[in-house]
């Protein structure tokens, strides 16, 4: 029984190599009579289509994966300080600020807190701790320096969140614009409405909003996109709903 179906195997070729030849003809496999059937177009488009399916859905499965990645690491970089300068809600003028004290420390004993910070993870152990008396009146350009200051000895960051990374934050130019000896005796500085402690050197409303959506839309749209195309593909339940009004119009009604 064995050898009967071997031989009915061995007897009937496979579909991409059947012959041309009227039947009843026969003809050896590397004879010029026998011409192997070309695959058609719509098989090479299915077959395309599989190859393109599968990789299309690795790259999308990995898009997905990365951007929840991405949207964890934003969250304490961007997001919180992002919510946190929007709940100080800074003056939309800069006041009148000047420096009163500026200390150089070493250590961490000594740097429980800095005006500047490069990195925002760790603890520095060398640190400028800038302080300055504040004036909550427009800054103009030519002012004199006020008799009489608002708050006096206040803490003074190089942002709300007082630190930063490289090449954007510089905590030795930061020190010397406006502690060195060529420093100006008064400057604009931005101080929070809520928190009367906080004054800041650097402030913008706009790149903190764009940098905010950006941080929380980039992620989950590539996120959703990702995964919505996924499931249309490769989650039957998702192709049934999607097809149901399609199998639904093949059907005559009763009616009809």
């Amino acid at each position: 029984m064995s050898t009967l179906s071997r031989s009915r195997a061995t007897l009937s070729p496979a579909t991409s190599e059947r012959s041309t030849l009227p039947m009843g003809a026969t003809a050896d496999a590397g004879s010029q009579e026998f011409t192997p059937l070309e695959p058609t177009r719509e098989q090479l488009l299915a077959h395309f289509f599989e190859r393109f399916k599968f990789y299309t859905s690795l790259c999308l499965g990995t898009s997905a994966i990365l951007a929840v990645f991405a949207f964890l690491f934003l969250i304490p970089f961007v997001v919180e300080p992002a919510i946190q300068t929007i709940l100080a809600e800074f003056a939309p003028e800069a006041g009148i600020c000047s420096v009163s004290d500026h200390v150089y420390a070493e250590t961490l004993t000594n740097c429980t807190w800095a005006s500047c910070r490069e990195g925002c993870t760790t603890m520095p152990t060398r640190c400028h701790k800038i302080r300055v008396n504040l004036a909550r009146k427009p800054f103009v350009g030519n002012e004199t320096l006020p008799i009489e200051w608002d708050e006096i000895d206040l803490k003074f960051l190089i942002n709300p969140e007082g630190c930063g990374y490289p090449p954007k934050v510089n905590c030795s130019v930061f020190a010397i614009e406006y502690a060195g000896r060529k420093a100006p005796k008064i400057f604009p500085c931005f101080y929070s409405m809520t928190r009367p402690e906080l004054v800041v050197a650097r402030y913008s409303w706009e790149s903190t909003i764009r940098g905010l959506i950006l941080a929380l839309v980039l992620p989950t749209t590539v996120f959703v996109f990702s995964l919505s195309v996924l499931a249309y593909w490769h989650c039957h339940c998702c192709d049934r709903a999607c097809n149901r009004r399609v199998h639904a119009e093949s059907f005559t009604s009763k009616e009809e």
